[in-house]
């Protein structure tokens, strides 16, 4: 990933909001192309209607445990699952030319119509000739305010179906499902992830305060067990 204001052009002048992020509400397509194209490192980018922000620090310990346990649900709805296709690129960027860029933590398309990249195409995910994701995500650990505010207006601007922000302080999921009028509604079930109730993935988020990320995966694999077999259960006594 690339990015910096080192290398943006005299014109374009962003403002350090806190340590090692940088953003303006007046930019353009081309300004942010000119950091994504830069000389430098950046970790995570977005630009929609004006609006570019950048990341160019590091990833912490908190986030990169988080963004893993989440992947992890992932897996494990999978596992339990195997007749639906889920393909993660979390962190990966999208465009849509012109006016969309968005590099999410989390990044989920269910079905088998999902991007694959080849040789000599961009490194990133152009939405004018790929299907947008089932559903995108971040993890808030520092971020939390724009993540609930300007990101969740870009998600819901693109159309993607599901979206999900992780307080990683607060041990929470905000889990927003996209309404018929293009507007982000509270879940309190995945729509994507079927059978996967916000308050269980909740319910894992908690337990990495006394256990591993690959612990409280596994927990959360225990649970969505023992909820199958009771829904099969009471199928096959109402037959």
């Amino acid at each position: 990933m690339k990015g910096c204001d080192r290398c943006l052009p005299m014109t374009l002048s962003l403002d350090k909001t806190e340590s090692l992020i940088l953003q303006r509400r007046d930019a353009t397509w081309q300004d942010y192309v000119a950091i994504r194209d830069g000389k430098d490192d950046w970790r995570k980018i977005a630009f929609y209607a004006g609006w570019l922000w950048v990341d160019i620090g590091t990833e912490g310990p908190n986030h990169a445990s988080f963004s893993d346990l989440i992947t992890a649900v992932f897996f494990v709805w999978a596992f339990l699952h195997p007749e639906a296709a889920l393909q993660s690129y979390g962190r990966c960027l999208l465009e849509l030319p012109d006016t969309h860029a968005c590099a999410p933590d989390l990044v989920l398309y269910k079905g088998e119509n999902f991007p694959r990249w080849q040789p000599g195409e961009p490194r990133r995910i152009e939405l004018n000739r790929h299907r947008l994701p089932d559903l995108v995500g971040e993890i808030a650990d520092t971020t939390l305010n724009i993540d609930l505010d300007e990101q969740k207006q870009l998600y819901a601007s693109l159309g993607i179906a599901e979206y999900w922000v992780i307080d990683v302080k607060g041990r929470q999921l905000f889990a927003f499902g996209l309404s018929e009028v293009g507007v982000y509604e509270i879940l309190e079930s995945s729509q994507v992830l079927t059978g996967l109730p916000t308050g269980l993935v909740e319910e894992t988020l908690e337990r990495l305060t006394v256990e591993t990320n690959t612990a409280a995966a596994n927990w959360l694999r225990q649970q969505l067990q023992v909820q199958t077999s009771v829904s099969e259960e009471a199928a096959t006594q109402d037959t």
